[in-house]
């Protein structure tokens, strides 16, 4: 009859391309069952979205099969998301992420909705703070406009509403939609504070902050309240965002906020009619600003009109049409962002990300 040493040998022949070692020294080999010739084991992996989870599966199905004595194999996937740095700036969450951009209209919303639910549809328990005062956008686009949340007054206690698996809050939720938000700097940065501190979340494992275009008070607020994992910079090819982008990253820089990576949107024009792309905001800018900063361009997003009608319709294109080649970009780049996560938090290797000093 096989041995748990025989087949903990067999699967130290698979290799985390992230941490560079096997995933039975790195732990992830759980609960060996042995029952005859049937052998049940769980892979434990960082994160649910990571992007090899299947080729795992494959490669381990592939490695105790082959052994003597075996004659069926049950494998499970689970996952166990580790929080950032060890703390927890806001009670059950694991890990803060800024979508972030130097500038407005690159489609930075569009790009944080659409990545928070492909990330809820891994598995993941992900939330969604609309941290744009001044122009909320997260209620459209998620499909909420027009819903309140649960307030407890008594607690001060603010409880988020829930769509394609992903809890959101927004200012826009508790103000009428025509109402103009004429506020000077200390009450955005209250109003902000509150959203991040009063809102029972309870466990998520990754909680995206739709930041505002700029470098002002929330970015400052964000920072200095909770620690941030890490930041996505959204921008397009043309060099007025790029330069706006660098800002911001010089920004986030000083906060000691690690940049995880850079997502070019608009990269190509996706005609319509007959589906020829065409660079009009320009080529290559991220790929640049990448090389300046050392770190990665997370993903290219082709400026498709299908992304901006699902936007305005409230049905984010990862979850209207989740089989289609622009909900894979996005699914693609939530396995980047949780997976630069994930070695960023474990540890175990360097990754391209952007500190100060």
């Amino acid at each position: 009859m096989v041995a748990e040493s025989d087949i903990l040998k067999a699967l130290s022949i698979i290799i985390d391309p992230d941490f560079n070692k096997d995933i039975v020294s790195l732990g992830f080999v759980k609960n060996i069952l042995i029952d005859g010739g049937k052998v049940a084991f769980t892979i434990e992996l960082t994160t649910p979205a990571c992007p090899v989870k299947e080729e795992f599966r494959r490669q381990a199905d592939e490695a105790v099969s082959a052994l003597s004595g075996v004659e069926a194999v049950d494998i499970t996937m689970s996952s166990k998301v580790t929080a950032s740095q060890g703390k927890q700036g806001i009670p059950g969450v694991a890990n803060i992420i800024a979508v972030a951009s130097g500038k407005g209209g690159v489609g930075k919303s569009t790009t944080a909705v659409n990545l928070a639910v492909a990330m809820a549809q891994t598995g993941a328990r992900v939330g969604l703070l609309d941290a744009d005062i001044y122009g909320p956008s997260v209620p459209r686009m998620m499909g909420l406009a027009g819903y309140k949340p649960e307030i407890d007054h008594e607690n001060k206690s603010i409880f988020p509403l829930e769509n394609y698996g992903v809890k959101t809050i927004s200012i826009g939720y508790l103000v009428e939609d025509d109402q103009a938000m004429i506020w000077r700097g200390p009450m955005v940065a209250s109003a902000l504070g509150q959203l991040l501190t009063d809102v029972v979340w309870g466990e998520l494992d990754y909680l995206f902050i739709d930041m505002p275009p700029g470098t002002g008070d929330a970015q400052l607020t964000l920072t200095q309240k909770v620690p941030v994992t890490g930041t996505v910079m959204v921008t397009t090819p043309q060099d007025i965002a790029l330069l706006d982008c660098r800002k911001g990253i010089e920004m986030f820089k000083k906060a000691r906020v690690a940049t995880l990576g850079i997502v070019e949107n608009m990269s190509q024009f996706i005609c319509p009619h007959c589906g020829e792309s065409s660079p009009i905001f320009a080529e290559g800018g991220a790929e640049r600003l990448s090389l300046e900063y050392k770190t990665e361009v997370l993903a290219h997003i082709p400026l498709d009109m299908s992304i901006r009608i699902k936007a305005d319709e409230g049905t984010p294109i990862v979850a209207a049409v989740p089989d289609s080649e622009q909900a894979k970009i996005y699914q693609a780049l939530a396995g980047e962002v949780a997976r630069k996560i994930s070695i960023l938090n474990n540890r175990k290797i360097d990754i391209p990300v952007i500190m100060q000093g």
